[in-house]
């Protein structure tokens, strides 16, 4: 049995990579042409360090200390020409791709559809040219090519990993390049490229309850993860707050819904900001964050969408003192804020 490793590195690329049985990972990488670093190969040097953020594997003992210590090896610091997975990994590779004369990859798709679920948000789908699909971690994103310009755009995955059928949620910004064409240009069977996996905003392996926090078009990455956990039976608690400006914003609440049912223990709130919204949550995320979510700070969080509903919860969470177990969040900065138009 083969097992999928991910490879991520600092540069944001991140590339997938099957590992036959008792194979080691730097072997396997450079089988498919990802020059991992090394110098030995032996356990010798250290230079192929790592870090495994997750997945099951055995390192043996044929290395040195001065390669991998003990308190290394503890805190899952890894020598990929040591490494065997003993299921899927993810790892987290210290340098750029371009010094492991990699890149992301290219991929190549068809229009499904384009449809304004509001007059904020689009959901855009494609259907991938290669069968297999594609293989990313819940809540990474792609740079998507517009078609008839030079210019690509950045947005997260709603859709669960390894399927060829895509779909992301995208903010409806007038004049915007890719919203433009996909409301008054697109057409079913338009040819698309696509290049990825990227981003370290991403579903760790659930083992503890889960605080998810999205903000307008930020839901979408919180889907992929959500069928992601639907589909691999998750028992782990989960809530999500997502909030909205208008009550017209608020969007693909069936599918929430449908999680509810799916995920014995999915929960979620919806919220909106304007003061005369007809929602019977008013306000903004960060009204809504009970004591009770916070389960003192044995939880994980995951927060997405624009700066200003980013660094208010940022803000909410310094005044509070409150740490979480683990914190992820990722925040459309105003340059990225465009690239997603």
């Amino acid at each position: 049995m083969s097992f999928t490793v991910a490879l991520n590195f600092e540069d944001g690329v991140s590339r997938f990579i099957q590992c036959n049985p008792n194979e080691r990972v730097l072997d396997a990488a450079y089988r498919q042409k990802i020059n991992l670093p090394m110098d030995c190969s032996d356990g010798v040097c250290g230079t192929c360090k790592c870090h495994c953020e997750q997945g099951e594997y055995q390192l043996g003992d044929d290395y040195l200390e001065e390669a991998l210590s003990e308190q290394e090896a503890a805190q899952r610091r890894v020598l990929t020409c040591q490494m065997v997975p003993l299921s899927d990994c993810v790892i987290e590779v210290p340098m750029p791709s371009t010094m492991c004369k990699t890149a992301s990859e290219m991929f190549t798709a068809t229009v499904t559809s384009a449809t304004a679920l509001s007059d904020s948000a689009i959901e855009f789908c494609l259907t991938l040219d290669d069968e297999r699909g594609i293989a990313f971690l819940p809540g990474q994103y792609v740079n998507i090519d517009v078609p008839g310009s030079v210019v690509s755009r950045a947005y997260s995955f709603s859709s669960p990993p390894g399927s060829r059928q895509l779909s992301f949620l995208l903010r409806n910004v007038p004049g915007g390049i890719m919203s433009r064409y996909l409301t008054e240009q697109a057409r079913p069977g338009d040819a698309i490229r696509l290049r990825g996996p990227q981003g370290s905003f991403y579903l760790r392996t659930p083992v503890r309850p889960m605080l998810f926090l999205a903000g307008g078009t930020g839901l979408a990455p919180f889907l992929s993860m959500l069928e992601h956990l639907a589909l691999g039976g998750s028992k782990q608690p989960v809530h999500l707050i997502y909030g909205v400006t208008h009550d017209h914003d608020l969007v693909k609440l069936e599918q929430l819904e449908t999680y509810r049912r799916r995920l014995p223990n999915f929960s979620y709130l919806s919220c909106v900001a304007s003061e005369v919204s007809l929602s019977p949550h008013k306000g903004y995320v960060t009204q809504h964050l009970d004591e009770s979510l916070l389960n003192k700070g044995d939880l994980d969080v995951y927060l997405c969408g624009p700066p200003p509903m980013v660094e208010a919860v940022l803000g909410d969470f310094q005044r509070r003192a409150f740490i979480p177990n683990s914190f992820h969040y990722e925040k459309f900065a105003p340059s990225q804020a465009d690239q997603r138009s």
